[in-house]
């Protein structure tokens, strides 16, 4: 008898878990499908009319010499990078929030995309791999995109050492690290002011131009190169899921079930902050999306890192892919800066998550 109650109660615990798996996975069903719907939007959107008819013509190597040259040229290439990049960015505020135990932490939040930004500048002004171009879609051209990612690179690894190291031997509360944040974030700002008042008037504007966010500098080696970092990036961690699972837990809970928790952090920071170098030395500055991808998706699947990598990867994608698609076509035909799309729908979530938790205590 108390065998097969025993028997009963398992199947039920079974039938449970496989609907809490099924909904997740349903999740992520449902945000890979919006992607592919946002993308026939994007594709479609911008000062030159195309119809549903012309784009698939031009997939199928049918299309006009316009219709080729703008989708094959200008519109896929931006596309592939939103989708790419807005995962990489919320993936790695994903792991932030995760290494730091603060669910205000991101690439902008934690200052180290201006930690980025200025590298980036660093390489482009001081290290002349940028050149300027008269157009207004591309001021400037990355002659030497592997000098500046280094450059981001290393620059987005000293804001996230300086940051855990506070965190670990100051004894900093979220909150303060949130501000340590802010001031480093106003710390490479004032860096990367410095670095401009000394170039020239046309490298200052190409500069400026630069750090607004512009997914259309996007080429196709843009693209591959983001598409390899960030999918080798993503795969690690979906390895680590069950490291971030047990971190969430509390620091003392992961060691006694044998994770290495200094290991996982810094592999987690490491890797988070080379997607944001990358994304940042080739398109610019674009905010928030690795702080309002993880939180809204965390929302609808929980904390549970099997789902919420991938999920947050999707949601992050669908952010960019739209914020980018609005900034084409609000004031068609002039092409607003994603970056400030992004803070508009990043800002107010930031200061709402800051409110609510100091309403906790």
């Amino acid at each position: 008898m108390n065998h097969e109650k025993t028997t009963v109660n398992g199947n039920g615990r079974t039938v449970m878990y496989n609907k809490y798996t099924l909904r997740k996975r349903g999740v992520v069903i449902m945000l890979f499908i919006l992607i592919i719907i946002a993308s026939i939007f994007a594709i479609n959107a911008g000062s030159t009319n195309l119809n549903v008819f012309q784009v698939i013509q031009a997939f199928m190597g049918n299309g006009t010499e316009v219709s080729d040259v703008v989708i094959w040229q200008i519109r896929l290439p931006r596309v592939l990078a939103a989708i790419i990049a807005g995962a990489g960015l919320s993936v790695a505020g994903c792991i932030m929030q995760n290494n730091l135990r603060n669910p205000l932490a991101s690439p902008s939040t934690l200052g180290i995309s201006n930690a980025a930004a200025f590298g980036a500048n660093l390489a482009i002004i001081v290290f002349g791999t940028g050149s300027i171009q008269s157009t207004g879609t591309d001021a400037v051209i990355i002659n030497n995109p592997y000098l500046v990612t280094v450059s981001a690179f290393v620059w987005a690894m000293i804001g996230t050492v300086i940051i855990l190291m506070l965190g670990r031997f100051r004894g900093f509360s979220p909150e303060a690290m949130v501000l340590a944040g802010v001031a480093l974030s106003s710390l490479f700002s004032a860096g990367t002011i410095l670095i401009q008042y000394f170039a020239q008037d046309i490298q200052i504007a190409a500069a400026v131009f630069w750090t607004f966010g512009d997914l259309g500098r996007a080429s196709w080696r843009e693209v591959a190169i983001l598409a390899s970092v960030i999918f080798l990036a993503i795969v690690y961690f979906i390895l680590r899921r069950w490291d971030y699972n047990a971190l969430d837990s509390g620091e003392e809970t992961a060691k006694s079930l044998g994770v290495h928790v200094e290991n996982v952090r810094m592999g987690g920071m490491f890797i988070s902050s080379l997607i944001t170098a990358v994304a940042v030395s080739f398109l610019g500055i674009i905010g928030f999306i690795g702080l309002i991808g993880p939180q809204i998706i965390r929302r609808i699947v929980g904390v549970d890192y099997r789902f919420l990598i991938p999920a947050s990867a999707l949601t992050g994608s669908l952010l960019l892919l739209v914020s980018d698609t609005l900034a084409r076509s609000v004031v068609s035909p002039v092409v607003l800066p994603v970056g400030a799309i992004t803070s508009f729908f990043g800002a107010p979530l930031f200061l709402y998550l800051l409110v609510r938790g100091y309403k906790k205590k």
